[in-house]
This record gives structure tokens, C-alpha cells and sequence, in this order.
């Protein structure tokens, strides 16, 4: 059993002797990162012996009796493993990102699960053009963080090629990927989440507001049209207000009650009530008390939150079960 991290690997062959309840129970307790790790662990797997699983079970030999036997490499099973214990909302995202990784994902990908400053270190000397491309591959919350630790004049500029990116030729994403590779020492890169104007305002939402209202402004000196494109894509918090009352529902499933109490403390009242007339009862008049009881803020935190739900919301529009300003809208070719 030949691995490049042998402890992933273990991993993998005890999830995948546990069962499907048993194996979901535990990927409840893990964080997504760690699920993605595993699960692509899992379906990486392809002979192992029973030496192989003797060896990891064997601290567990009491109960090893109770064991099927091991299903090497089932996608069905990896499916219902992340459906049962993520639901199925939360584990789309990443079944497809898991069984697309093959032997394991290289380059840019890898700049996923870095730190910001180590992906702004690495980045940040070369041509804007590079950046911007690099940047709409990565997740949104990521790249935002990236484009944060830029210099103003740079950043501007990184964000006009992002809202203005065509695409770049496989064999130049094919060379990019490789100099990364060197760079980091074999790490993966994943399919393109290409560019456009609403990766630019995906972008956006993820800013704190005095960078985002930097950023168009800097944008609007450029391109006004450009900058006003890219506004109409964005969505934020008090757009809420103009969503179904089932969406809201939906929404208040997916979020907890601390969280809602701090986006709500710095809304409009019109936007608060509409949360509240969709709650039940007695749990919008406890939400309403905890609101008037909770002493001042910081703004900076309130913002936090706000974004955390809109980042529910958006899944939920992407996923086609509302429409979201701009998202869940269906396009045609």
C-alpha cells in the first residue's frame, strides 16, 4: 500500500469499511476541507489486501467482526456517504470536485488551501494579466481574501482584467499550472471557473465595503459601463428584501439564529420583519428580544455575517431553488 500520504489513505479504507450510516455519521464531525480530503481518498483508492486492511483496523480489533467487506473505489458510495451525512445541498459541491480529482489535484487548486498572504506572496510579482487569471480559477472567498492584500493601483487592475477575462488557451493554463507545480511541489489544479463580469462581482461580495466601493469607483474612472455591469451582478443583504417569503424560509433553515441576530442588528427594519414574519411565533419574539438586548456591534463583524448568509443564499439560488437577483436565472446558447 503505496501512498503519498499513508495517513489520508488509512483514512480511506476505514471509511470505506465502515459503512455508509457509519461512515456519514463520521464526515458530520469533519470540516469541509477535511471531507474533500478524505472523500478524494476514497475514490483514489484502487487494490488494497486485506494485509492492507488488517493493518488499519488494528487498533480496532475488537470490533473488526462487525465489519463488511470493503467496496474499493464506488462512486455510489461515496455519493451517499457525503449526501447522507451533508445533505444534499452541501455535498453537490463536493462530490463532483472529489470524483473529478483522479490520482489527486496539482497547481492552482492548491492555492485553495493556503492562506491568503502565502497565495499573495506567491503572486504578487507577477503580471496583473497572470493574477487575474490565476485568481478566477480559485474560490471566490479565496481570491477575494487574495485581492484584499494587494496593493490599491494593482488591485484595481487585477479586477478590470477579471471582469474583462475571455478565457486563456489549455496550453497556456496547461504551462501556468506547471510553473505552479514547481512552486509547490506538485499540487493540482482543477477544471477553470472562468471570468467575466460576475466573477468580478462574485468577487466583490466577498469585500469588506470600503474596498469593494474602491474598487468601482477605480473601475468607473475606467470602464463606467464596465463597473455598472458588474454592480448590477452584485447582490447584497438588503436585496433580501425582494426575495419570496419561501426563500427566506429556505434561507433561515440553512443559517443559525446568533448569526441572523448580528446581519439583522445593522439592517433596515422593512428587512428585519420580513425575517422575522417568516419564523415561527415564539421563535421570531425571542429573536427580537436577543436583537434589542445585544449591546453595540462592530460594523466590521455585522458586514461578516451579512456576507455568510448571502453566501447561503447564493448556493441555494445556484442550486435552482429561487431566483437570486442575477443567480438561478436560466440562460440559453
Amino acid at each position: 500500500m503505496a501512498s503519498k500520504n499513508p495517513n489520508l489513505e488509512s483514512c480511506a479504507i476505514l471509511m470505506m469499511s465502515l459503512g455508509e450510516d457509519s461512515a456519514a455519521e463520521v464526515f458530520k464531525y469533519l470540516s469541509a476541507h477535511e471531507v474533500q480530503q478524505v472523500g478524494a481518498a476514497m475514490a483514489n483508492l484502487k487494490q488494497i489486501t486485506r494485509h492492507d486492511v488488517d493493518e488499519v483496523l488494528e487498533g480496532f480489533r475488537q470490533e473488526a467482526d462487525q465489519f463488511m467487506a470493503v467496496t474499493v473505489g464506488s462512486d455510489e458510495y461515496i455519493r451517499a456517504v457525503l449526501n447522507k451525512a451533508l445533505g444534499n445541498d452541501r455535498a453537490a459541491g463536493l462530490i463532483e470536485d472529489i470524483l473529478e480529482a483522479g490520482d489527486g489535484a496539482n497547481g492552482i487548486d492548491a492555492l485553495n488551501w493556503l492562506d491568503a498572504n502565502s497565495v499573495a506572496e506567491l503572486i504578487a510579482d507577477e503580471h496583473p494579466q497572470i493574477i487575474a487569471t490565476i485568481l478566477v480559477h480559485l474560490e471566490r472567498d479565496r481570491a477575494s481574501g487574495v485581492l484584499a492584500l494587494l496593493n490599491e493601483r494593482l488591485r484595481n487592475d487585477v479586477m478590470l482584467r477579471i471582469a474583462t477575462f475571455g478565457g486563456v488557451q489549455p496550453a497556456a493554463l496547461h504551462e501556468l499550472t506547471d510553473v505552479l507545480n514547481d512552486m509547490l511541489s506538485g499540487q493540482g489544479a482543477k477544471r477553470s471557473k472562468m471570468g467575466g463580469v460576475r466573477t468580478a462581482a462574485e468577487l466583490l461580495n466577498f469585500m469588506n465595503s470600503s474596498e469593494e466601493e474602491a474598487v468601482i469607483a477605480s473601475l468607473r474612472d475606467l470602464d463606467a459601463d464596465l463597473a455598472q455591469r458588474i454592480v448590477d451582478e452584485m447582490f447584497v443583504f438588503e436585496n433580501l428584501i425582494d426575495i419570496e417569503d419561501f426563500a427566506i424560509q429556505l434561507i433561515l433553515k440553512e443559517i443559525d439564529t446568533d448569526s441572523l441576530m448580528i446581519a439583522l442588528k445593522g439592517s433596515a427594519e422593512e428587512l428585519r420583519e420580513k425575517f422575522l414574519k417568516n419564523m415561527s411565533n415564539r421563535a421570531a419574539e425571542m429573536l427580537r428580544d436577543d436583537i434589542e438586548a445585544q449591546g453595540p456591534v462592530r460594523m466590521s463583524r455585522v458586514e461578516e455575517e451579512q456576507k455568510a448568509i448571502l453566501q447561503v443564499a447564493r448556493r441555494l439560488a445556484e442550486t435552482g431553488q429561487f431566483t437570486l437577483g442575477g443567480l438561478g436565472k436560466d440562460e440559453y446558447v
